[in-house]
């Protein structure tokens, strides 16, 4: 993903890396390859609803009637402090507003009465990360993702979608996608559905934020455009 000038670390190129399995474009090849190559907020305290593996089970089954189904997620692949729970969060920001913290691999959506529901996340990996406060500009179900031609230059195998590669399991944006802007315009950084639980608590992307698809679902649910997000620095 790209940003033009707007909190990008260093001016440095943005792109949200390519997962899922698609001829040479496999998701080891840009989570892993590509990384060689591709106000005042309170801290999370105890949580006050735990989620037990049976649980998490349950939470993180299949969808079977999405467009396209999705697949349960093998939760022993997921550190249990990454299930989504409810937890205390002291803030100043306004009930709804989405708060990124990338140095410990968490969003949160703020609720009433000093709580928070806590997603567990993927991030930008060091020299791509990015803080600042942004806005849901538009929401997409099962979007085009188009891979920015400074990707192509980078890695020449992505020029097969250079014209959009076509919503479904192995699209990068997944099921949903909430698009951040600044100032009337699209920083190319997203909140997207991640369908590789393993990747959930590290650094693999070039600055978005992916959530397990069944987290965003529910993230996505209850997100209106305009709601306010928050990205802490690192």
């Amino acid at each position: 993903m790209i940003i033009d000038g707007v909190n990008a670390n260093s001016g440095k190129l943005n792109e949200m890396v390519l997962r899922g399995r698609v001829g040479l474009l496999n998701r080891r090849s840009f989570l892993v390859g590509s990384a060689v190559g591709l106000s005042g907020l309170g801290l999370a305290g105890c949580a006050t609803d735990g989620m037990s593996l049976a649980e998490a089970q349950q939470v993180y089954g299949p969808v079977p009637e999405e467009k396209f189904p999705i697949p349960a997620v093998d939760v022993t692949k997921v550190d249990p402090k990454y299930f989504r729970r409810t937890v205390r969060y002291e803030t100043k920001e306004a009930p709804g507003t989405i708060i990124v913290d990338p140095g410990n691999y968490y969003v949160y959506r703020i609720e009433e009465d000093g709580n928070a529901t806590r997603y567990g996340a993927n991030v930008g990996r060091d020299g791509f990360r990015w803080a600042g406060d942004a806005y849901v500009g538009r929401k997409s179900e099962w979007a085009t993702w188009t891979p920015p031609k400074e990707m192509i230059k980078r890695q020449p195998e992505a020029a097969k979608y250079a014209r959009g590669m076509p919503g479904g399991l192995d699209n990068p944006l997944g099921a949903r996608t909430l698009h951040l802007y600044q100032n009337g315009a699209y920083t190319l950084y997203t909140i997207y559905a991640s369908s590789d639980p393993e990747t959930i608590g590290s650094g693999i992307t070039s600055g978005c934020v992916g959530l397990l698809s069944q987290d965003m679902i529910h993230l996505y649910n209850r997100t209106p455009v305009k709601t306010k997000v928050v990205v802490l620095p690192a």
